[in-house]
């Protein structure tokens, strides 16, 4: 019977050790992954054995929570120069700094909203449009992407009366899903995802217009388990994550 015991004990603290009972890596990631990041987090449990909790923002908002203490342990940024100004900072581990994707934007709107999209930004000062959803410039890096997109095809100053902002990208592209605006200004990724790609149209914005949306991942210095941290990163380099990545609307970093 003792003996029974003691393999029983064992066998407790195995699972204890055992990947059920792992370390968690808490991800705070920009807007645009909503629709990716999870597929990818997913594997990374079924291949590590480690738990992924994820948090989708704004990058500006992220960046400013980070300095004032926020609990994470990797941030994903559409936005790489946050990351890179936490390492610089010392809230991170520059070594870790990585340019894991690049994005794309796009104009989305609804099928039955009766608008022509294939003029790309010029649909925007049509009489149709009244309301233009965006990510708030002010914090969103696909925000301001779409604003300079706008000022470079001259359309900014008739546009703009039209705005309205959302928290992240990804409120913009709620905005323009429920009619709440007749048309949105969004992360690719976003149109391609399931419940957009079945109810409306897209077409994406000439990246000529824009500069490049360098997305940036860093492992943080409050990382409770830095291994962890820098394994998750890792995985978003693999061959296959990539290709998942550029399946999603992204481009390859």
């Amino acid at each position: 019977m003792k003996r029974v015991r003691q393999l029983l004990l064992v066998w407790a603290l195995g699972l204890l050790a055992g990947p059920a009972h792992a370390q968690s890596v808490a991800v705070a990631a920009a807007a645009d992954l909503q629709a990716v990041l999870p597929e990818l987090a997913a594997r990374f449990e079924k291949d590590s054995g480690r738990r992924v909790r994820l948090t989708f923002g704004s990058s500006g908002n992220f960046f400013a929570q980070i300095q004032n203490g926020a609990p994470f342990d990797v941030f994903l940024s559409a936005d790489i120069t946050y990351p890179r100004r936490l390492g610089q900072g010392g809230l991170a581990e520059p070594d870790t700094l990585k340019r894991y994707a690049v994005g794309r934007i796009a104009l989305w709107t609804r099928a039955d909203s009766g608008i022509d999209i294939s003029r790309v930004l010029q649909a925007l000062v049509g009489p149709g449009v009244r309301r233009i959803a965006l990510a708030n410039p002010a914090h969103a890096p696909y925000g301001r992407a779409a604003v300079e997109a706008l000022r470079r095809a001259g359309l900014y100053e008739k546009a703009r009366t039209r705005f309205v902002l959302g928290e992240n990208v990804s409120q913009a592209a709620q905005f323009a899903h429920s009619g709440n605006a007749d048309v949105g200004i969004i992360a690719l990724s976003l149109a391609l995802a399931p419940a957009m790609k079945a109810s409306g149209v897209y077409v994406e914005i000439p990246p000529s217009l824009h500069r490049p949306i360098e997305q940036g991942a860093i492992v943080l210095r409050a990382a409770r388990d830095k291994a962890a941290a820098r394994e998750f990163l890792a995985f978003l380099g693999r061959v296959d994550s990539v290709s998942l990545l550029r399946a999603s609307g992204f481009e390859a970093p």
